[in-house]
């Protein structure tokens, strides 16, 4: 089992790599929590614990469990096609994303294929 310090560290990574998967700087992502830029800078490093409000924060704006911060529960595998797509999407304007969002809302909503209609 890890040691307390390895835990925190692996909580700070976890929070920098959710930070930049939705493209936040850290002064972004401090200032929508309520803490300074130092104090995220030193939480992503490990140097300084997380409280469970600011955990529920950063859950809240990172789009992700507190389960999945805090480590109890492990990442889904992404597939290949999905980072492609987002890889993709990044370099689209602002308004065709926003349509490309809508677009996998609309294929989110609509029922499930059956085998037999296709």
């Amino acid at each position: 089992m890890a040691n307390e310090g390895d835990r925190w560290q692996e909580i700070g990574e976890r929070l920098r790599k959710a930070r930049e998967y939705v493209e936040l700087k850290q002064e972004e992502a401090a200032d929508a929590v309520g803490i300074s830029r130092s104090a995220l800078s030193q939480i992503e490093n490990g140097r300084r614990k997380v409280d469970a409000v600011e955990l529920g924060n950063f859950a809240r704006i990172y789009a992700q469990t507190i389960e999945y911060l805090s480590g109890e529960a492990k990442a889904e595998a992404i597939p290949d096609s999905v980072t492609a797509l987002a890889r993709a999407a990044k370099d689209l304007s602002t308004e065709d994303r926003d349509e490309l969002l809508r677009f996998a809302q609309f294929l989110q909503a609509r029922p499930p294929k059956r085998p037999d209609n296709g």
